[in-house]
């Protein structure tokens, strides 16, 4: 669906205003879907790039702050994430052998489970957008350039 048509707007100020709202309404739609997907599992989509990040670094633990200086959406609480998914049995948290006033958290057997069925949900969806490789590709290089301004 074009743009136009989601959010009912025929005008633009110019091709790059166009981009940018679609690229804000193309993230949220994006985030919805993977959300419903997620459902199911009980998990967040802020939870399950948590989990993501555990899994990369698996079986070393990670800090909250390297979990934060990870994660995808740097809005989110990674302090109360990791509390939550505690209180699931998806991670464990211990007190670091050298230095005790840091926390360490590491995904537990469970965790690892769960996320490998959520992970086929999600990674399942890329394959429904219908773009060849080549487009992918430019599609990374065109949203890389525009993070450039960071």
């Amino acid at each position: 669906m074009k743009i136009e048509d989601a959010i009912q707007q025929k005008k633009f100020k110019n091709e790059q205003h166009k981009a940018h709202i679609n690229l804000l309404y193309t993230a949220a739609w994006l985030g919805l879907h993977t959300a419903r997907m997620l459902k199911p599992y009980g998990i967040t989509t802020q939870q399950f790039n948590i989990l993501r990040i555990l899994r990369g670094l698996h079986p070393e633990p990670a800090t909250v702050k390297l979990l934060t200086e990870r994660m995808i959406d740097k809005m989110s609480n990674a302090s109360r994430l990791v509390d939550k998914l505690l209180a699931k049995g998806l991670v464990e948290r211990f007190e670091c052998p050298s230095d005790r006033r840091r926390v360490d958290i590491r995904i537990t057997d469970t965790g690892l489970d769960l996320l490998s069925k959520a992970s086929a949900q999600v990674d399942g969806m890329a394959f429904e957008f219908n773009l060849s490789d080549e487009d992918a590709k430019t599609l990374n290089r065109i949203l890389d350039e525009i993070r450039q301004k960071e």
